[in-house]
């Protein structure tokens, strides 16, 4: 009997030596992810543990401690307090008080206060970049692109400061004159999504700001650290020009603080970037309270080459829309359609251009692809071949998960070339992930069906050295998707332009052309 309670006084004594070294060891792990990047994350005002997640004027948390994670290793970066929906209460108050100071700012003036926020970020481009890269995933070179992309719709909206004109309409009446203005709408929520957690936000706020309008952020919960830093850097501006704070507030948290922020109609409007599963669910719930929804959602984009192509110039051009971002742009290339005639030329060269891609941590130098941002993702991955097995395609290269030396604590997979029909389900069915569907088709008619033939229309390009083949793709009986492209690929939209989809993919528009007016009530007196 007593050789018995030895034995198992002795093996809960060991298990708990076990538990505390494995506690032991995961904080060695979580203090060298830091360390490792420490001097990074100081200069934005991050530190290890202790990230308050909400800002409304005030620093402040009272959710759950959550870890942000380097998808190159699944360590943590650092911790972050999030928010809750009592925070978003209290933030959408004071968003309010601060807008109302804001909406009395003469135009121009807001363009200075823009203009100021512009070279802030222009100070903090290099570590505020090279954050993104570690949160999210992308190479650096995207990292601080993305940064760039924020600061370059700042100059934009600087530009706006002086020209957001209304109009003289001529009058039925005799003596009169009818006029059209445009005014703040007053609080702008923007939900942001993982994949460019600077740059979307940066769309939505500098024009929802030019506009007279305060912002209210709820970011990715996957990337809170890069909203963090933003808002410091926004707070601090906003500060030297003796301005409310709370202009651009921020609160952090689950799915509960978007819920939350798209039912309250405070949120006079709501930007939404995410899957069109979510979206449908947001532009309802908004909807419902005769609010404004801009919606930015799911792509599948494609990109068709024609017998009289430039076979170089759109193998350059598919090889980083598909395989950037390592897939997960909203504007990631996901199906190929190719003539029938120069299929086989042009697969041979992409076989080749993707072998040399190198896989592997977005900072290091020659990297292509990094990793997937999330272990969740790997799974959408790997269903994803599966599903084109099972509905009769083929792997043309790549199709595995790579757990390999430095990449097995990741979330790696190889860039993957895929053959399949327009019909299957697999093909119509986006992926946020670096797989490539390609087809065959034979009449230029039969290729726009293919392209237009799914629910999402976002960006859509064709290859041609046709003059008339170019002006049919852009046409009514073109390409249905929001942003049309020729010879160029379907990533790497312009600030200038309006940015957004048709059909599924939620018609809302965001950054350049007139988008501005999504953030305005129209006036006719």
């Amino acid at each position: 009997m007593l050789s018995r309670v030895a034995s198992t006084l002795h093996r809960q004594l060991a298990q708990r030596s076990l538990t505390s070294l494995s506690a032991r060891a995961a904080a060695v792990h979580a203090t060298r992810a830091y360390s490792s990047h420490s001097q990074v994350l100081e200069q934005l005002g991050l530190g290890k543990t202790n990230n308050k997640g909400v800002f409304d004027g005030e620093w402040k948390g009272a959710g759950d401690v959550v870890p942000s994670l380097n998808p190159v290793n699944n360590q943590v970066i650092a911790e972050v307090i999030q928010g809750t929906v009592p925070e978003l209460d209290h933030a959408f108050d004071r968003v309010a008080e601060a807008q109302k100071i804001w909406q009395e700012m003469p135009v121009p003036q807001r363009g200075q206060v823009l203009l100021a926020m512009r070279d802030a970020l222009v100070k903090n481009l290099q570590p505020l970049g090279k954050l993104v890269s570690l949160e999210m995933g992308k190479i650096l070179p995207e990292g601080i692109g993305e940064v760039q992309e924020y600061i370059d719709i700042l100059e934009y909206a600087l530009g706006l400061s002086r020209m957001l004109n209304g109009a003289m309409i001529p009058s039925e009446r005799p003596g009169h004159v009818m006029l059209e203005t445009w005014n703040p709408l007053g609080t702008v929520g923007v939900i942001s999504a993982f994949n460019f957690p600077v740059a979307v936000y940066g769309w939505n706020s500098a024009i929802a700001l030019v506009a007279g309008n305060g912002v209210l952020w709820k970011p990715s919960p996957t990337t809170p650290l890069v909203s963090i830093a933003v808002t410091k850097i926004l707070e601090k501006t906003l500060k030297e020009h003796n301005l409310p704070p709370a202009l651009c507030s921020l609160v952090t948290g689950g799915s509960d603080v978007g819920e939350y922020m798209a039912k309250d109609k405070r949120a006079h409007a709501v930007s939404f970037t995410g899957s069109t599963k979510v979206g449908r669910a947001v532009g309802t719930v908004v909807q419902e309270r005769f609010g404004k929804s801009i919606l930015e959602l799911g792509g599948n984009n494609a990109i068709i080459v024609t017998e009289d192509s430039d076979l170089d110039l759109a193998s350059r051009a598919i090889l980083f829309a598909a395989v950037g971002t390592a897939g997960q742009r909203c504007t990631t290339t996901r199906r190929l359609i190719v003539h029938e005639s120069v299929y086989d030329t042009l697969m041979e060269r992409l076989v080749k251009a993707y072998g040399q891609v190198k896989v592997g941590d977005p900072l290091e130098d020659g990297v292509l692809c990094g990793p997937l941002h999330t272990k969740d993702a790997v799974d959408v991955y790997e269903r994803t071949l599966a599903q084109v097995k099972e509905q009769g395609g083929e792997i043309l290269f790549g199709g595995k998960v790579l757990k390999d030396g430095p990449l097995q604590h990741g979330n790696f997979v190889a860039p993957t070339l895929t053959r399949v029909t327009p019909d299957m389900d697999v093909a119509k069915n986006e992926a946020f992930v670096p797989i490539l569907h390609t087809m065959t088709y034979k009449t230029l008619d039969e290729a726009i069906a293919i392209n237009n033939g799914v629910s999402q229309g976002l960006s859509s390009s064709i290859f041609t050295t046709n003059p008339s083949t170019i002006f049919r793709w852009i046409g009514a009986n073109g390409a249905d998707s929001g942003i049309i492209n020729v010879n160029i690929p379907t990533n790497g939209a312009e600030i200038g332009g309006a940015f957004g989809g048709e059909k599924e993919t939620g018609g809302g528009r965001e950054s350049g052309s007139d988008s501005w007016k999504q953030y305005c009530r129209r006036g006719t007196w």
